[in-house]
């Protein structure tokens, strides 16, 4: 009897225990993009209006199929808000923005970055993870709605009760809670807030980019001849220098900045024994973070790129660029983008570099370091000795050096300039250089490696100048932003530092009136320009009258 009776009573228990996990399912799950947003688990005490919503309009659905239906709709919806509410989490914290639905083709980039910090099996553990938890939230938060519905169904009128006082009760704390100005512990709706913020942003999105097809064409240079261009810069190699991640954080963060403006300070020492002046100030960096192209485009074209979306709009049009007007004047261009693996249309089709060096084809024969494939300084000494020696006429250059990439680990040593070779001197330096997987344990570590990153690349831009004998040599030296919030810290700016290096007093006569400060580290009263203003100054300071 005692066994049967257990037999009874076990299938009770685990109905209610089913019934239990259910309604946790229905409260919490819908929550879960608004405690993403806030950070608080708090967030997660409410309840939300999805479910409310989702249970009503199944108890008026007499048919099996079709509540199944309405079911997996909501498994799907709140599925995507916790989808779009994590990668939006993600982009505020590297990037400081947020994610707009037109820029998914970057999240193949985002997975890159992590693979290059962590490896790319833990990467794809990670990454098949995550779409695990997002499959099985949608699926719980589906059979939640069924299994409560079901249960409703079984009590009849009392269950219609027990839905219509939980209804009465979400409207009275959505009307009382605003005009009494408390936290609502009942009223929610993170998941319809979480999609309708996406579509709210795509909607602005579509909205910029209307403006900026607006703002491409209307250019008072892209008409100016070939001779009218640059004409107080003939004869001259100009480089336009980025260095990645290289963010006012690096002259000014704990930790970071000390070592970063000793580089600095012997720099003006040593380019001042070679004859060299230097004049820097700030640029406003469109970018945060990463997503460096975009900072890129901006310097190069006068228009403000701040998406992937802009860019993607903007790479389309016969913007006049910095490299095209260099290139109209008479200069041979040249991009020369380490981190590149594989064929880059844009360069040639908008940018119209003649030339595109990249990690396939400028011949390094030593080991990988992270992201940066190839050390800054083998970049500059093959571009020096392949490109600016080798050339009959004078060179425009894009060169991005990106050492300073995150993870920033593990990272190259300098090197004399005669010995960087093929690169094979660096073989033995991984050994001695922390691996990311260790440097990304603690906070404070990574900072301390960012510095050292920096350091590094700046080392290797004074290196170039120190071995290179060109009195002609110009060089426009920038970040392209700053680096993750990991490092700079909640509500940093985008400033980034900026400077012009040349040995002929011409150069920076040209640009008196731009008011810049002396020397490799701005100060703070040096001026803070927007990164899209700089190409119109440029062309207006060294002879493009437009």
């Amino acid at each position: 009897m005692s066994t049967m009776s257990g037999q009874r009573v076990a299938p009770v228990w685990r109905r209610r225990l089913a019934l239990a996990g259910a309604i946790a399912a229905l409260v919490v799950l819908p929550l879960i993009p608004g405690a993403l947003a806030t950070g608080s688990v708090v967030d997660l005490v409410r309840i939300p209006v999805e479910s409310i919503v989702v249970l009503l309009v199944l108890t008026l659905i007499p048919w099996r199929m079709l509540r199944l239906a309405v079911a997996t709709a909501f498994a799907v919806f709140v599925a995507v808000a916790v989808l779009l509410a994590s990668i939006d989490r993600g982009y505020e914290a590297a990037l400081g923005i947020h994610f707009v639905p037109l820029d998914w083709l970057q999240l193949g980039d985002a997975y890159g970055v992590v693979a290059s910090a962590i490896g790319p099996g833990p990467a794809s553990a990670v990454f098949t993870a995550a779409v695990a938890v997002i499959v099985a939230v949608g699926i719980a938060a589906g059979w939640g709605a069924l299994r409560v519905d079901a249960a409703l169904r079984r009590r009849g009128d009392g269950g219609r009760s027990a839905l219509a006082t939980v209804t009465v009760a979400w409207i009275v704390m959505a009307a009382v809670a605003p005009p009494l100005r408390i936290q609502d512990p009942v009223a929610a709706a993170a998941s319809a807030a979480s999609v309708g913020s996406a579509v709210s942003r795509t909607v602005s999105a579509l909205e910029t980019r209307a403006r900026v097809a607006r703002d491409v064409v209307e250019d008072p240079f892209a008409t100016l001849p070939a001779a009218d261009l640059l004409t107080s810069l003939q004869g001259k190699d100009v480089l336009f220098v980025f260095v990645e991640s290289y963010g006012r954080v690096a002259l000014e963060g704990d930790r970071i900045s000390e070592g970063v403006n000793d580089v600095l300070r012997r720099g003006d020492e040593t380019l001042g024994a070679h004859g060299y002046a230097t004049r820097s100030a700030w640029l406003t960096s469109p970018t945060y973070g990463g997503v460096s192209w975009l900072a890129h485009s901006t310097l190069q074209t006068g228009v403000w790129v701040d998406s992937q979306a802009v860019y993607d709009l903007v790479v389309r049009t016969d913007r006049l660029t910095l490299s095209a007007a260099f290139g109209r004047a008479g200069w041979r261009t040249v991009s020369d983008v380490p981190s590149n693996r594989h064929p880059w249309d844009v360069g040639t089709s908008f940018y119209h570099y003649d030339t595109l060096l990249d990690a396939t084809n400028v011949d390094y024969r030593g080991p990988s370091f992270g992201y940066a494939r190839v050390p800054d300084q083998y970049t500059l000494k093959h571009f020096a000795d392949r490109v600016l020696a080798a050339s009959d006429r004078p060179v425009m250059a894009e060169l991005d050096l990106v050492s300073s990439h995150t993870p920033w680990a593990p990272l190259p040593e300098l090197v004399p300039w005669g010995e960087v070779g093929d690169g094979s001197i660096y073989d033995d330096q991984p050994a001695r250089s922390q691996q990311a997987s260790e440097v990304w344990k603690d906070p404070r570590t990574v900072q301390r490696y960012y510095g050292r990153s920096v350091e590094y690349t700046l080392g290797s831009m004074l290196s170039f100048l120190e071995n290179v004998d060109d009195p002609n040599l110009v060089v426009v030296m920038l970040g392209d932003h700053q680096p993750a919030a990991i490092v700079s810290g909640d509500g940093a700016t985008r400033d980034v530092p900026i400077s012009v290096i040349a040995k002929d007093p011409a150069v920076l006569d040209a640009i008196t009136d731009w008011n810049w400060t002396p020397g490799l580290r701005p100060s703070d009263a040096s001026p803070v320009w927007r990164m899209d203003a700089f190409r119109d100054r440029f062309f207006a300071a060294y002879g493009s009258a437009g």
